[in-house]
């Protein structure tokens, strides 16, 4: 696949911004710890308010008795094709500083976490695919995150697989999306519409 015959950057960024995208097709073959620590490696080393460094990420690899928790947060549509990831991970924010007093960049920070760790999967031509599509309420309860961390969101990592293994619906969307232009979220000064 050709990422220029889908994105076009105009303003000369890296090309890894270009090539990082959420493919669903995985091979379901095993992830390496040594791979998966070089994921978490990157994503420790994300910006973060005062250096709180609020992001956590709790995973479960493929064929091992945690999976199965893991897997049933997922909604349904997100079963379908992430049953070939190599593994699955729960971010979580602790949403306050270590003093107590409220974090309110959290999210925000754990969000530059997950796009470095992207970024990364990226690079070692990995599928990481983010999603919202779970259960919230039922994955703090059974990964026992406590009461002032916040659940943010699920990825799926694994080997690149193959389109025509995923449903024809998923076929089609299986390609990197564009972005709006720039002029539609930038603004100077004041917010526009």
């Amino acid at each position: 696949m050709n990422i220029n015959d889908f994105r076009k950057q105009e303003n000369g960024v890296h090309e890894i911004f270009l090539h990082r995208w959420s493919p669903r097709a995985m091979s379901g073959g095993d992830l390496d710890e040594a791979t998966l620590l070089n994921l978490f490696e990157a994503a420790r080393w994300a910006p973060s308010s005062n250096n709180n460094q609020p992001w956590r990420f709790i995973y479960a690899r493929r064929n091992t008795p945690r999976w199965e928790v893991f897997f049933d947060l997922l909604a349904e549509g997100n079963q379908i094709w992430a049953k070939n990831a190599a593994v699955l991970i729960a971010v979580i924010s602790k949403t306050t500083f270590d003093s107590g007093s409220p974090a309110r960049t959290h999210s925000y920070d754990a969000g530059a976490a997950w796009v470095s760790l992207a970024l990364q999967g990226s690079l070692k031509n990995l599928v990481v695919h983010c999603m919202q599509g779970f259960d919230y309420d039922k994955a703090k309860e059974v990964l026992r995150v406590p009461d002032d961390y916040a659940v943010e969101a699920m990825i799926a990592v694994g080997h690149p697989g193959k389109k025509e293994d995923l449903p024809d619906y998923l076929q089609k969307r299986e390609f990197p999306s564009p972005r709006k232009k720039l002029d539609e979220i930038v603004m100077e000064g004041v917010f526009k519409k």
